[in-house]
């Protein structure tokens, strides 16, 4: 099972855990991960805020690089990421207009029958629960996840079409197939403030708080994600919602691939656990990981 990669920047930088803990786990499953070569931004918000032509030519620009390896599917870890790859085949479809003006704007024909596929829908569709369930060699049953999606991974849900986009399971679904207890929760896809954390940073303290508190307030001793800018406001913000708010919170922020990773038998120093901020160790300890 062969898919083109786009781990887009953060996957290379500052979520390099989700990079590596997915390789990791696609090894496991026996997926192939053919990483493009010289792939390029997809332009994330900064684009889609200032230039339309821009946000749709820099993801297609991308998939013209997949297209290239003769593979009909593309994978994308980062939500936002993806979120941007789907938006550019939505406008396409929907306005045949920007393709001629994207089209002119690089230089190259984009045929447009490439699907972009979000791990968690491979896992799920592709490999199936039965198979996972028979890739687990560690118990991580005592350990209650709430699984945050975010606002891009499931909205708007005529452009990802990756699952309900009010009260998605698909992340929960996965993580229990490995054996995890996942809580139902109301914050499941609320936003945490997104890159507003370095120039509104009391406005995602006070967003991420509320997500926190409710994952808490529900049973959760951890929150997953599939996100590296949830994980880093979830993670990175805590110690300023506590200092603010005179709580206690102490939720270590997962990516799904390392719950995954565990359930496999990998080691948390494999998975990069070490590189998180509120560190994972003490509740992994309690449930006999080394």
């Amino acid at each position: 099972m062969k898919y083109a990669y786009y781990p887009g920047c953060s996957l290379h930088s500052t979520a390099s855990e989700y990079d590596i803990s997915f390789r990791a786990v696609c090894r496991k499953m026996g997926i192939e991960l053919l990483e493009m070569p010289k792939w390029i931004c997809c332009g994330t918000t900064p684009a889609h805020s200032t230039s339309r032509l821009l946000s749709v030519s820099l993801p297609v620009k991308n998939m013209i690089i997949a297209e290239r390896m003769n593979l009909d599917e593309i994978i994308i870890p980062c939500a936002s990421c993806f979120s941007r790859f789907k938006f550019a085949q939505y406008e396409i479809e929907k306005d045949p207009d920007i393709l001629y003006e994207v089209t002119k704007a690089i230089g190259e024909h984009f045929s447009n029958k490439l699907q972009v596929v979000h791990p968690l829908e491979v896992m799920l569709n592709k490999i199936g629960e039965e198979k996972i369930r028979s890739l687990i060699t560690k118990d991580i049953s005592g350990m209650k996840i709430a699984c945050y999606y975010g606002c891009l991974l499931t909205r708007p849900p005529e452009v990802t079409k990756l699952d309900d986009c009010e009260y998605p399971m698909i992340m929960d679904r996965v993580l229990r197939a490995a054996g995890s207890q996942t809580v139902d929760w109301s914050y499941k896809t609320e936003c945490c403030g997104a890159s507003f954390s370095l120039t509104i940073t009391e406005m995602v303290v006070r967003l991420t708080r509320k997500i926190l508190q409710d994952a808490k307030d529900h049973g959760a001793d951890a929150v997953a994600v599939a996100c590296p800018l949830c994980h880093s406001n979830l993670d990175m913000r805590q110690s300023d919602i506590e200092k603010e708010y005179n709580i206690s919170l102490g939720l270590p922020i997962f990516f799904f691939t390392q719950l995954l990773g565990l359930a496999f038998g990998l080691s948390p120093e494999t998975l990069a656990l070490h590189k998180h901020l509120v560190s994972p160790m003490e509740l992994l300890a309690k449930n006999n990981f080394k």
